[in-house]
């Protein structure tokens, strides 16, 4: 089986996709992926056979993609959410395909396309965060969210008897100003922090605090205590899987309604940004870090839920039989 996966050119849009990607190769298929140039280095170092379709730098138009569907003839093409293009690509060229979902549906008003409901979707957003009209109406595939993300040599993670928390703002919405408050507000807490702080460039830090452009986020993730974050589905996701809660400082996009749900699941607590300060960040760090806090609790039942959910090699195995689907 020949299967196309495409992704817009993104690290929070491709790298939900790469698992099973990894997967579908690992079972003895043959795997390409069509996406920006910007994320083909990792897509080169998983095997997945990257090329960017015409002229396309972030997006893919059906127009695109067309040209390389009559090229390739897959069997299967998986596009994630943000590619409603390719979607309409392979149902003019009468190729099954599957939506692939990078977290909880987003609202409208974000900026993309939300996804044809009733089509088949591989959903990784475990079933008690997911939007409740989505998991009445879609035809959903389950698949266990895995985090990933690049390694970084020689990078370890530093324990001490200090609990760990975890500080970023994702790739695209990160600012000195809030980043600059949550680091105070942590650092009267007497934990140790981890700050990805993407191109953010700030100045001097406490001694207890770690600043990197970027750090491997899934390698990272099973240590911390707490993660204190904009609301990104990845890392959203990815703290879930670990049982870690949340304190979720939301900027922009799906942000927002990720922030809600999860607050209203009791797995985080959210800072919305006309209520941040240095004092609600330590307040609601310090709540999270309680020895009794039923945030973690609530963290661990949804971590328990998702591991429960199919692994990207069990759907991998099921793969061929949507490649038959019409």
């Amino acid at each position: 089986m020949r299967v196309l996966f495409t992704s817009l050119a993104s690290v929070g849009h491709t790298y939900p996709l790469i698992p099973l990607a990894v997967a579908v190769r690992e079972a003895g298929h043959e795997v390409h992926f069509a996406a920006g140039e910007n994320v083909h280095a990792s897509l080169h170092r998983n095997g997945l056979r990257p090329f960017r379709p015409a002229d396309s730098f972030y997006e893919i138009y059906a127009e695109d993609l067309e040209p390389d569907l009559a090229r390739l003839r897959p069997d299967l093409v998986v596009h994630e959410w943000g590619q409603p293009g390719p979607a309409v690509a392979a149902q003019r060229a009468g190729i099954p395909s599957l939506w692939h979902g990078f977290g909880r549906l987003f609202p409208d008003g974000i900026g993309l396309q939300r996804p044809v409901p009733d089509a088949p979707h591989l959903d990784i957003c475990p079933p008690s965060l997911q939007d409740k009209d989505f998991l009445a109406t879609a035809e959903r595939i389950e698949l266990r969210p895995v985090a990933y993300s690049e390694p970084l040599p020689e990078w370890r993670v530093e324990r001490t008897s200090r609990p760990l928390v975890y500080l970023t703002l994702g790739t695209a919405f990160g600012t000195a100003e809030v980043l600059a408050t949550a680091i105070e507000g942590l650092t009267a807490l007497g934990v140790d922090v981890v700050v990805a702080a993407g191109n953010v460039q700030l100045g001097a830090v406490p001694k207890n605090v770690t600043v990197q452009s970027w750090v491997p986020q899934a390698e990272l993730l099973p240590y911390v205590d707490a993660v204190v974050h904009h609301g990104g589905s990845g890392t959203t996701l990815g703290a879930l899987a670990v049982g870690a809660p949340q304190l979720m400082l939301p900027q922009g996009a799906d942000q927002f309604a990720n922030a809600e749900a999860l607050s209203a699941a009791g797995a985080a607590l959210r800072i919305l940004p006309g209520e941040l300060s240095t004092d609600n960040v330590a307040e609601g760090v310090r709540t999270l870090l309680s020895r009794h806090s039923g945030h973690r609790d609530a963290a661990r039942a949804i971590a328990e839920e998702i591991a429960r959910m199919p692994s990207p090699d069990e759907v991998a195995r099921d793969l061929p039989k949507w490649a038959t689907a019409k």
